[in-house]
């Protein structure tokens, strides 16, 4: 099999030499080095490194029988979970299976996501939506006391328990939390509801391929057997050498690097597809959470083109020359998928398209005449691409690109001098929050008094 991602550098020829790329290795080969000796910043949470190959076969099967139980028995299915709790399964299903997907005649449940916010309004809509229906929830928590999804839960498992009683609620609830310990753990033991574990080894953000993202995604219909597979497929190919220019992998954490040090503050990741709009979202946390400490990284933001030529396009390509472009670049849809361009008479020709429909061309041939166009555009105007060919739209690619992106964004922190693994500056918002809201103080926690004072001082 082979690579199912090749890093396309054609608009990256005038902004990085090829010898630039080469003289990174010493940073690349120390980087690597860390991961692989585990013994750098961070390093008892290298789980995910192994996972595609090396994960838990018992649990995986259970998830299937769990994902099975749920298609049968639920129309509506929650998934509670805030950051990568539910980016990489939401992301990984509308790659897949499509933005439009639960609008889609199927015989799988459809799927919410919920206690990502702390909206009432949105509360209230998904509370509509399921009115008269059948539903099932999974809660995805480590600890079980992160405010958003703990409130999200507390509202689902009440409205679970009047509709089906104690008993019944207990069938349609799962809980993917700490293996051991935690408050949601806690709970799940008394009431007995079903459990999957989120690895002490392997953090939120890196978690897709674990019972965090696997159980949505196999409800969904999608194929986690497949999914796995290429992200082992992965793994392999970027085992097989460490040479920077060889290896595209290892060659895209250098490039963000050397770009970054030449001045650029804003990495945009770019998708000619609506059915990429949440991989980038998973993949701006990732990536933002990952390096954006010690003052240092850089900013993570995500566009869908040719949407956004319409209201960005401009300022990429005559505004601050501060950011570089990360495309996703998918092959060819399948024959069966495309739509043609039809002709009309030459005097209603009023939009002037007969140009195109006389060529053959159909709107997927359109839109990769769109993606050349606005490469050289803003290769022109000083903004550096890098283009990342995707082999498809299957799970197997979704699998590959995960394993692809995480490896990377290892690599890449270290050769930045950061810690991949932590995120430290998280914690600031979630104290002054409890302080705001009356939580009992801790030893540790913020305060109210020392928010008031801040306040106060203009801090």
């Amino acid at each position: 099999m082979s690579a199912r991602i090749k890093l396309n550098d054609k608009y990256l020829e005038k902004f990085i030499s090829k010898e630039a790329i080469a003289a990174m290795q010493p940073e690349v080969d120390k980087a690597i080095g860390y991961i692989r000796n585990r013994n750098g910043l961070g390093s008892h949470m290298l789980g995910w490194v192994d996972l595609p190959v090396k994960y838990d076969k018992n649990e995986f099967a259970r998830i299937k029988v769990a994902a099975a139980k749920i298609r049968r028995s639920c129309e509506i299915f929650i998934v509670i979970g805030i950051g990568g709790s539910y980016l990489g399964a939401r992301a990984a299903i509308e790659f897949i299976k499509s933005p439009l997907y639960n609008n889609l005649k199927k015989d799988t449940p459809d799927i919410y996501f919920s206690g990502n916010n702390i909206s009432a309004q949105s509360m209230s809509e998904i509370q509509a939506l399921c009115a008269g229906r059948d539903i099932c929830v999974n809660v995805v928590s480590k600890s079980g006391t992160t405010t958003e999804p703990a409130i999200a839960f507390r509202i689902f498992r009440e409205m679970l328990e009047n509709k089906y009683g104690e008993a019944g609620a207990r069938e349609r609830i799962f809980v993917t939390t700490d293996k051991e310990r935690g408050a949601l753990k806690t709970l799940a033991d008394e009431k007995g509801y079903e459990t999957f574990v989120v690895p002490n080894d392997v953090g939120g953000r890196y978690s897709v391929l674990t019972a965090v993202g696997l159980l949505p995604i196999a409800v969904s219909g999608a194929d986690i057997s497949a999914l796995m597979t290429g992200a082992a497929e992965a793994r392999k190919e970027y085992s097989k050498t460490d040479d920077v220019t060889n290896n595209d992998c290892f060659k895209y954490a250098a490039i963000r690097n050397m770009l970054h040090r030449g001045g650029k503050a804003i990495e945009l990741m770019v998708g000619y597809e609506p059915a990429l709009a949440v991989t980038a979202e998973w993949w701006k946390q990732l990536y933002g959470e990952s390096e954006g400490k010690d003052g240092k990284a850089l900013f993570p933001a995500a566009v869908v083109f040719t949407t956004d030529l319409h209201s960005l396009g401009q300022i990429i390509q005559q505004g601050t020359h501060n950011l570089f472009e990360t495309v996703i670049k998918l092959a060819p849809v399948a024959f069966e998928d495309d739509i043609s361009i039809p002709m009309v008479d030459d005097e209603q020709n009023l939009d002037d398209l007969n140009y195109i429909a006389n060529q053959g061309l159909t709107m997927d041939a359109v839109n990769a005449i769109a993606y050349e166009a606005t490469a050289v555009a803003h290769n022109q105007g000083g903004v550096p691409n890098v283009v990342l060919e995707l082999a498809g739209k299957t799970e197997a690619d979704f699998g590959y690109l995960v394993y692809f992106f995480e490896l990377a964004c290892a690599v890449s922190g270290y050769i930045l001098g950061v810690n991949p693994f932590d995120q430290p500056g998280v914690e600031a918002y979630k104290q002054n929050m409890f302080a705001l809201l009356g939580k009992a103080d801790k030893p540790g926690e913020t305060k109210l008094e020392d928010i008031r004072k801040a306040l106060r001082k203009g801090k």
